[in-house]
């Protein structure tokens, strides 16, 4: 099994140290990277640093994303304990970038895209949590200048936390953020509509399938959504209200009880003219 070291950050986001200089600040941030990734096996280790050097060559922004699909088996990782994992502070990110040269903040996105690309390699291997480690200490390094790259990690991380069970709403936390900061990120749309109707916000997986038709009409799962979602919301609907009629008819049993009533001494009568109802009162209901 690959382990990964899950540095962060470290003291250069402490809002208690004295301000560092910019070279200070990425040397503190860059140290030691040929030791992030560590591995029992030096072969394992030395074909995973190969594929790696093959994979960044000639990068570009839209490389860094993953497909859902890369790794379909299961994995004794997909139930790992996952609270050791940490969040971004995007307000130390904000202090941070105050200083920085664009050359600091473009070595800085490098950087996360060499996190990123190990990331990836956990992910088609099933590493879930290790992969979702990397992907936020890319977010933790990357510049908030690069919002594409910042999108892909996000959305890279909530395609590893669907994998392995974690909270789903926090997936779709990183969807959104994704998509914020990339409003026509159409993989971020479709994962958030998949997390959205696993957890029965049909409406949302809706409305994302449909944002997805907006840029892409002839994408198939979103077309075949659209088509499939309203029945379901429909029979949704009709149940949640036939369960409220359910408790407000017993509502008004209770009420009605010692009158020596009940709801059904009272009849619903539509008009035929006007559409509107009134009450008609039964002493004796069948």
């Amino acid at each position: 099994m690959l382990i990964v070291s899950n540095q962060t950050m470290g003291d250069t986001n402490k809002h208690s140290q004295k301000l560092q200089s910019n070279e200070e600040v990425i040397k503190e941030i860059t140290k030691d990277l040929e030791n992030s990734c560590l591995n029992s096996d030096k072969n394992t280790a030395e074909n995973i640093t190969s594929n790696l050097d093959t994979n960044n060559t000639n990068v570009t922004a839209d490389s860094w994303d993953i497909t859902d699909k890369e790794h379909d088996g299961s994995n004794s990782n997909n139930t790992q304990n996952t609270d050791v994992l940490e969040d971004v502070d995007e307000e130390l990110l904000k202090d941070r970038e105050i200083n920085l040269t664009e050359t600091e903040k473009e070595a800085l996105k490098d950087e996360a895209e060499r996190l990123k690309n190990i990331g990836n390699v956990l992910f088609k291997d099933g590493e879930y949590v290790h992969a979702i480690s990397l992907y936020t200490q890319g977010l933790q390094t990357c510049s908030l200048a690069y919002d594409k790259e910042r999108s892909i990690l996000y959305a890279n991380r909530a395609a590893a936390k669907t994998k392995c069970q974690i909270d789903k709403n926090s997936a779709i936390s990183d969807c959104t953020k994704a998509i914020e900061l990339n409003s026509s990120y159409i993989k971020a749309y479709i994962r958030r509509a998949q997390l959205y109707e696993e957890t029965d916000k049909l409406d949302e997986a809706l409305e994302d399938f449909n944002k997805v038709l907006t840029f892409d009409p002839s994408h198939t799962e979103a077309n075949h959504a659209v088509r499939r979602l309203p029945p379901l919301i429909e029979e949704r609907n009709e149940k949640l209200k036939a369960e409220m009629l359910s408790k407000l008819k017993d509502l008004g049993n209770m009420v009605l009880k010692p009158f020596g009533l009940s709801t059904n001494n009272f009849e619903l009568q539509q008009d035929p003219n006007s559409g509107g109802y009134s009450v008609k009162f039964n002493q004796n209901p069948r």
